[in-house]
């Protein structure tokens, strides 16, 4: 696997870290990722929440467009990955509440 922690990525992060507002992320996004990037890490998230309530693969794919390869890679993220989906989906439902 590949070691994506470096000092590069550490200021990509903070610099994430300084944004307040939707509006700001837009911003930041669209000046750093391509609108095709932005899209597809904004796939993997709804992916990810369709799967964490149980959707079948054919719903999925239906709704979002994603392939059943992106599908399965983002399950194996919940399943196995660093529970960063978990940690944003718990902060959500709480900022939800």
């Amino acid at each position: 696997m590949i070691n994506i922690k470096n000092e590069m990525t550490d200021d990509l992060f903070k610099a994430i870290l300084t944004l307040e507002t939707v509006e700001e992320c837009y911003k930041f996004f669209e000046d750093v990722c391509t609108i095709k990037e932005i899209k597809a890490i904004a796939q993997r998230l709804e992916v990810a929440k369709m799967l964490k309530n149980k959707q079948l693969y054919s719903k999925i794919v239906a709704d979002t467009g994603a392939s059943t390869a992106t599908i399965s890679r983002v399950n194996r993220s919940l399943m196995y990955g660093s529970e960063g989906y978990d940690i944003v989906f718990s902060r959500l439902e709480e900022e939800n509440k």
